[in-house]
């Protein structure tokens, strides 16, 4: 826990967590891909519409399955935004192959898809579109260019559990797509995540690899008699109490992202006087796209701007922080990455960003962070 008034996060129990993690106990297996795993499973391809769901123990290790069943290696090309976390770009570098970073749209933050077909080589392998704060990028642009091209598309859906694009769940539209149920998310285990396979081609190697190279699943579900070692791979299951607190989760997910885009839906009515008054750029959701209130941000004028209002709201006590460092700002970027086109938009959002608290049970706070941040504002 922060010691400011107000925590920029605060991880939300819904109420059945801790009964399932007892009775994940009380069932004798607390290992991965028991019951609760196998629930979780279930729920998220029915949620999602994907052919199969694969719980991992992180989004970072999501990727990393998705980098293996790409094929990816040494002199291979991602293409994917520099404005995301550094498991977006690492989970490929591991496998020799070079991130090749793009520019965002000034709106979304997300990827610009009308700059993707500009970076694309013969050595371009797959597109990474990162779905940021929730809010889908243009998903029909990107299939279109990656089906013209034979690219593989894999989204990193991290902040896109429970938001749509054009009816569609984020982490569904693309070969493969991750989430992310770290404590900072919307539906939450602690640390956690899930591969989503749209392509069923991939299933039966996806679970040999995330079963640490071996056909153990194969052999859980009695379909041979023996397991074995047959390709490349690593552990990449949670545990059950992982899975058994996040069950509790997702079967209370329509609540938590009502409740969250409530908290959203009053950051954007009470500052958007300040958006008219060019104080600040406030998040944007166009109406093909159905958004989950993973995040609330605001874009201040300058970088100097930003950097007065943090140091004034923590001084108030109110937990607000910036976002990425631009992965080609990084010394390891710079080093391993490639830059297709100029990055302004990417680089002017990162310096003027700030992040407002956002967890349930904060709407209770609300105006007095409103009042704090107008304050903030007007003085400059």
């Amino acid at each position: 826990m922060t010691d400011l008034e107000i925590p920029f996060n605060k991880p939300y129990l819904c109420g059945g967590e801790l009964s399932y993690i007892a009775e994940a106990h009380a069932g004798g297996q607390l290992a991965g891909d028991g019951v609760f795993t196998q629930r979780c499973h279930a729920l998220l391809e029915d949620m999602t519409g994907s052919a199969k769901v694969l719980l991992t123990h992180s989004c970072t290790a999501a990727l990393e399955i998705a980098a293996l069943l790409a094929d990816v290696g040494p002199g291979d090309e991602i293409i994917m935004p520099s404005y995301t976390f550094v498991s977006t770009a690492n989970a490929f570098v591991l496998r020799g192959a070079t991130p090749v970073f793009v520019d965002i749209r000034p709106d979304t933050l997300n990827i610009d898809e009308q700059k993707i077909e500009a970076a694309i080589t013969k050595h371009t392998k797959a597109i990474v579109p990162v779905h940021y704060a929730g809010i889908a990028c243009e998903m029909d642009v990107i299939m279109d260019i990656a089906g013209r091209y034979d690219l593989l598309v894999i989204e990193d859906a991290a902040q896109g559990v429970m938001s749509t694009y054009r009816g569609r769940a984020l982490g569904s539209i693309g070969h493969l797509g991750t989430y992310s149920f770290h404590e900072t998310k919307n539906i939450i285990s602690g640390e956690g995540g899930a591969l989503l396979i749209n392509d069923p081609t991939m299933i039966e190697r996806a679970e040999i690899l995330r079963e640490k190279g071996t056909n153990r699943s194969q052999f859980f579900r009695g379909e041979i008699d023996k397991y074995t070692w047959i390709d490349v791979g690593s552990s990449y299951l949670p545990g059950e109490i992982v899975a058994a607190f996040l069950l509790a989760q997702l079967e209370a997910s329509e609540d938590i992202t009502q409740a969250r885009l409530s908290i959203w839906e009053t950051y954007h009515r009470e500052l958007m006087q300040f958006k008219d008054q060019g104080l600040t750029g406030l998040p944007t959701v166009y109406g093909n796209k159905k958004h989950n209130g993973a995040m609330f941000y605001m874009l201040l004028p300058s970088s100097q701007a930003r950097d007065n209002c943090l140091s004034r709201l923590r001084a108030e006590g109110i937990g607000v922080v910036f976002h990425y460092i631009p992965l080609h700002d990084s010394k390891f970027g710079r080093r391993h990455g490639r830059i297709s086109g100029a990055l302004d938009t990417t680089s002017d959002a990162a310096d003027r960003i700030i992040r407002l608290p956002f967890w349930i049970g904060i709407d209770e706070f609300q105006a007095e962070i409103i009042s704090k941040v107008e304050r903030a504002l007007l003085v400059g």
